[in-house]
């Protein structure tokens, strides 16, 4: 019997039920580890000062409950399909189809590594600075480049039994607790209440930032939910689980933009390092819990690329993964980069609408024959992928400064409502005309 310690070694099949063991407290405890991140703090203190603080706390609360809903309902679907979520997506795109996807979300999931690394290192230099006297952020970066790779290896059911119930359940609430007291140490908070945003950012497009973030997880979703025990465990579990952290982080990076003039995410290890040996604790508990970031994404990346290399072995995929991210994140600028990564995260809101569409059509339930034996493409579903991309870019244009300013040559409104609802609603009506069509003519085909 296969060693059900060892489920990251497990492919592109549906996972038995030996191996669904994750229930509802250990997919809530996988997915609240996941979402803290100072890539979430980032995310809120990019909505301020444009925005006042009532209007960017309001933003957030839309985007989390908008966000989280689609990464539940993808975690629910994964746990149904019982497979990874790139090879979910061969359903509505095709066998082939799936494969642009999937080398969008690989690029993702290296992408994301190099700047948790770069992240990790930065902290771990600070404070061997403080300690010891020397930085070594090179050798930082190769040390939990390591640590990502043990982790990524153990894969989702060993992460949450060796790492979270040991390690992490005690030090995330430490983190959380002590960043939020430093945060608000002296805050004026009525003050700060009352006084306006600078403009250029509606609360809207607020929210879509905070979307953005959320949905980056929703092609990964699967690749954890798959070991769930149930769609029920796996929605409650994704939904709550990364909701609680997300809103707390989104909120306290608002906060630090505030009270602390902190809008950057790697200057932010530096500033709480110099708090004292309090601020260390806190500073080592954000290492473990900034960790596990870097695991997710070396793991659903080097479970994306198994969609295209079947037989490619899973351990050597991730290690080639953490290779290039260590690389990366010793040679990459990273803040050019991120505005890369951002562009990548505008494809995930119309990429689910697709994915929910087909999914309804067939019944609530993928069966293996719609995902194994799918055809090689499904061009109306991937038409109306590109087509809510390309609204969400006209309405929103996220990315690079070069790809904003191309996009701005098109003459996009300034409607200031937003790219997620519209490029959802948009990709999900045709992806409902695309499949209801494909069905018809499939079942046509059959009974002939």
């Amino acid at each position: 019997m296969k060693d059900e310690r060892l489920p990251g070694s497990w492919g592109i099949e549906p996972v038995p039920p030996r191996l669904r063991v994750l229930g509802t407290l250990d997919t809530g405890l996988l997915w609240g580890n996941l979402g803290v991140s100072l890539l979430v703090v980032a995310a809120g203190a990019a909505l301020v000062p444009a925005l006042s603080l009532p209007a960017a706390l309001v933003a957030i609360a839309v985007g989390c409950v908008i966000g989280n809903l689609a990464l539940a309902t993808a975690g629910a679907i994964g746990a149904d399909a019982r497979v990874p979520g790139m090879v979910l997506l061969r359903a509505p795109l095709g066998r082939r189809g799936s494969y642009l996807p999937t080398a969008v979300n690989a690029l993702q999931g290296i992408g994301w590594t190099v700047f948790e690394l770069l992240i990790i290192a930065t902290a771990a230099a600070a404070l061997s600075d403080e300690l010891f006297g020397f930085r070594a952020q090179w050798l930082w970066t190769f040390v939990f480049g390591g640590v990502a790779l043990v982790l990524a290896l153990l894969g989702p059911i060993g992460f949450v039994r060796r790492f979270v119930r040991k390690i992490a359940l005690w030090s995330v609430p430490l983190a959380l607790v002590y960043l939020t007291w430093w945060a608000l140490d002296g805050f004026d908070f009525g003050a700060l209440w009352d006084q306006p945003g600078e403009g250029g950012l509606s609360v809207w497009q607020g929210a879509d930032i905070v979307v953005a973030i959320t949905v980056s997880f929703v092609p990964y979703a699967a690749d954890y939910t798959r070991f769930s025990r149930t769609r029920r465990g796996a929605f409650l579990g994704t939904g709550i689980g990364y909701l609680v952290p997300d809103a707390w982080l989104l909120a306290l990076g608002v906060i630090l933009v505030l009270s602390r003039d902190l809008s950057d995410p790697a200057a932010l290890p530096a500033a709480v390092v110099a708090g004292g040996a309090a601020a260390m604790l806190a500073l080592v508990a954000l290492l473990v819990t900034e960790t596990d970031e870097a695991f997710a994404n070396t793991y659903s990346a080097a479970v994306s690329l198994q969609n295209v290399l079947p037989r490619a072995p899973q351990p050597l995929l991730i290690v080639l993964v953490t290779a290039v991210a260590v690389v990366g994140a010793l040679v990459i600028d990273f803040v050019a980069y991120q505005s890369f990564l951002l562009l990548l995260g505008s494809v995930f809101v119309p990429l689910f609408a697709v994915l929910f569409a087909d999914w309804l059509a067939a019944g609530r339930h993928y069966s293996e024959r719609d995902i194994f034996a799918a055809p090689a493409w499904r061009p109306g579903l991937i038409a109306a992928w590109v087509a809510g991309f390309a609204l969400y870019q006209w309405l929103f244009p996220t990315g690079p400064s070069w790809w904003v300013d191309a996009v701005e040559n098109l003459g996009p409104p300034d409607w200031r409502i937003g790219a997620t609802v519209p490029s959802f609603l948009v990709a999900f009506a045709i992806a409902s005309i695309a499949t209801a069509l494909s069905r018809r003519s499939e079942a046509g085909a059959a009974a002939a």
